[in-house]
């Protein structure tokens, strides 16, 4: 047998963007035929590629990927001689009984290897271009859809979709996944309709909040979903500030990886930009202003502002033409 199989068929799984868990021998006590060292892959349908011994740690090894594929967290687990099956977790490790008469003592770490994240671009906006250049470096394979799209125009897409109808996004794609509808003014409606089609468990929308409310309502009056449309999440983005392609891409790929990892989505109803800034009152000294036309001095004692920092000072042509 070729020690060194797993990592051929390693490199065949994740072509296929199968997951499967590398589970390695960390310690054998005789009589086992496995030995420290040993490799397999194994799948969620237990098939297993490679040796990690017998049919007696085979079933214990199977269900505890299929719990670390699951979770994604790697798993230590030590399978022993004893009279009756039993499971138990011992700090972190967890302990098979092994009630086979072969006897022997394994300890394997079980390291699982998931597919790449699949982030759902809609649009060929500036947006789109930047998110499907940038996903891929956070982890993430994007899929681009655009009526239209043509696969070399997006070099760092995994995938290209050229349709963005409802149906034929649905027949090309079994899950949503994490989803972005980056439009911008081109075939709105129809993205957002494939985008609902696919029922992501979240769905950004690049657009202003009030933007986001007039689609939406033309969305339940085109019999979608009022849940559905109602968890849309505009602006989409971390708010940041961004105001460049690039930078608002970065922003709503910050609040991509905080879903991903566990963290709550801003709400899409009480997005940042429709909070109203606290006002506050800036004093000034007393200030003679003299118009060049001849007019009467003002006094300024007071100015208002409705931002959390004063407006930058402007400069302006007088009625007379000076500056």
């Amino acid at each position: 047998m070729n020690r060194n199989q797993w990592i051929a068929d390693a490199a065949r799984l994740q072509a296929e963007d199968r997951a499967f868990a590398l589970v390695t021998v960390l310690r054998a006590q005789a009589p086992t035929s496995a030995k420290a060292g040993d490799k397999a892959l194994v799948t969620a349908d237990g098939q297993i590629h490679g040796w990690i011994g017998g049919g007696c740690a085979q079933p214990a090894v199977v269900k505890t990927v299929r719990q670390a594929l699951a979770s994604g967290q790697p798993q230590s687990i030590r399978i022993a001689p004893t009279d009756e099956t039993a499971e138990r977790t011992l700090g972190d490790v967890l302990e098979f009984g092994m009630a086979c008469h072969s006897g022997g003592t394994l300890e394997l770490f079980i390291d699982p290897v998931l597919p790449a994240p699949q982030l759902v671009v809609f649009g060929d906006s500036p947006v789109a271009r930047a998110l499907t250049g940038l996903a891929p470096r956070i982890g993430l394979q994007t899929v681009l859809v655009a009526e239209g799209a043509q696969a070399g125009d997006f070099p760092d897409a995994a995938r290209v979709i050229g349709s963005d109808s409802a149906d034929s996004v649905v027949q090309a794609l079994l899950d949503g996944g994490l989803v972005v509808v980056a439009t911008q003014g081109r075939r709105d409606l129809q993205a957002l309709r494939a985008a609902l089609a696919l029922k992501p468990p979240t769905l950004w929308f690049v657009a202003s909040e009030r933007k986001a409310n007039v689609l939406r309502q033309s969305l339940i009056s085109a019999g979608e979903d009022p849940a559905q449309v109602a968890a849309i999440v505009a602006p989409a983005g971390e708010p940041i500030g961004a105001q460049t392609p690039e930078e608002i891409a970065l922003a709503v790929l910050a609040t991509v990886v905080a879903a991903r990892r566990g963290r709550p989505a801003r709400a899409a109803a009480t997005p940042e930009a429709a909070k109203p800034a606290p006002k506050f009152k800036l004093d000034l000294p007393p200030m003679e202003m003299g118009s060049c036309c001849g007019g009467g001095a003002a006094k300024h004692a007071e100015a208002e502002s409705v931002s959390e920092a004063a407006p930058p000072v402007v400069a302006t042509k007088s009625c007379c033409g000076g500056s």
